[in-house]
C-alpha cells in the first residue's frame, strides 16, 4: 500500500532546476512554519504555518497552500531525467521541515521508492524520535548551526540552540545520513574569525562529518518583510566581502579536518 502518497501537508513553493541545497540540479519543496525567528531569514513567508497574504510587486499574493504527497511528485517527476545527469534530486527546505514530520517523511520516502537522492535543510529542532523517523529515506541533513553560544543564538532567533547540537551529535553517532554542517555568515552575529571557527571545530568533532558550508549573509528577503508589513531587523546590514569569507574558509580548513566552501 502507498497510503502515504496521501498524506497531506503545507508548502509555499517548489523551486525547479536548483543548483543549491544539495548536489546537482534539486527539486526544492519549500514547506511552510518555523520555530525561529532568525533576524536574518530570506523566506519570512515561511515562517508562520498558516496560510497568509503578501503584497508582491504591488500586488495581493496568497503564501501557503495544502497539497497532497501524490501532488509534489508529479512535478518531482518531471525533473527525474535532470537527476540522473547531475546526480541531482529533492531537497526539503522550509521553514523548518520538521514542523511537518509526517508530511516531510512521506515526501522523502515517495522520492526514495524512484531511485531519487533525498536531501534536507533543516535546523534540527524537534525531539530527535521525531527526526529518527526521517532519517532512513534521507541521503544527506543539511543541518544549519548558527552559533554555539546559547545566549547570542537566543538572541537573534528566539531560541537558545542546546537541543540543536545534540541532534546534530545524535544524527552524526547513527550514520544514517551523511551530514553537511552550514553556517549562515551574519554580520553582527557571527562573523569574527573566533565565532566561525567554534563552529567548525564542534563539527570536526562529529563522526562523519567531513564538511562545512559558509553562507554569505545577503538582504535579498528585505522586500518580503515589507509585503508581510514587517520591519526588516538587519537593517542596513552589508554582505561579507568575497574577501573575508576567503579568510574564513582558509581558516577553517588550516585548523580543521574539514573541506570548506562558501555558498551551499
Amino acid at each position: 500500500m502507498n497510503d502515504y502518497l496521501d498524506v497531506k501537508g503545507r508548502i509555499f513553493d517548489i523551486q525547479r532546476y536548483s543548483i543549491h541545497d544539495g548536489t546537482g540540479i534539486r527539486t526544492i519543496v519549500f514547506l511552510k512554519g518555523c520555530v525561529l525567528r532568525c533576524r536574518w531569514c530570506c523566506n519570512p513567508e515561511s515562517q508562520e504555518y498558516a496560510v497568509q497574504t503578501m503584497m508582491v510587486n504591488g500586488k495581493p499574493k496568497v503564501i501557503g497552500r495544502d497539497v497532497t504527497v501524490r501532488e509534489v511528485m508529479e512535478t518531482v517527476r518531471k525533473d527525474m531525467p535532470y537527476y540522473g545527469r547531475s546526480g541531482g534530486g529533492l531537497t526539503l527546505s522550509g521553514g523548518e521541515s520538521l514542523l511537518q514530520p509526517e508530511f516531510a517523511s512521506a515526501l522523502l520516502r515517495a522520492a526514495k521508492s524512484l531511485g531519487i537522492s533525498t536531501a534536507m535543510e533543516s535546523m534540527g529542532c524537534a525531539g530527535y524520535d521525531v527526526i529518527e523517523k526521517i532519517l532512513p529515506y534521507l541521503d544527506t541533513y543539511l543541518m544549519d548551526i548558527k552559533h554555539m553560544d546559547p545566549g547570542k543564538h537566543k538572541e537573534f532567533t528566539g531560541r537558545e540552540n542546546t537541543l540543536m547540537k545534540e541532534n546534530a551529535k545524535r544524527i552524526a553517532d547513527s550514520r544514517m545520513t551523511e551530514l553537511i554542517v552550514r553556517v549562515p555568515v551574519i554580520p553582527g552575529f557571527n562573523d569574527t574569525e573566533k565565532e566561525i571557527l567554534e563552529i567548525a571545530v564542534y563539527a570536526d568533532s562529529l563522526p562523519g562529518v567531513t564538511q562545512i558550508h559558509l553562507l554569505p549573509y545577503h538582504n535579498y528577503g528585505q522586500g518580503k518583510y515589507e509585503g508581510l508589513n514587517r520591519p526588516y531587523l538587519m537593517g542596513s546590514a552589508a554582505s561579507p566581502s568575497a574577501e573575508k569569507m576567503e579568510g574564513f574558509r582558509k581558516a577553517v580548513e588550516n585548523h580543521t579536518a574539514l573541506a570548506c566552501q562558501i555558498g551551499g
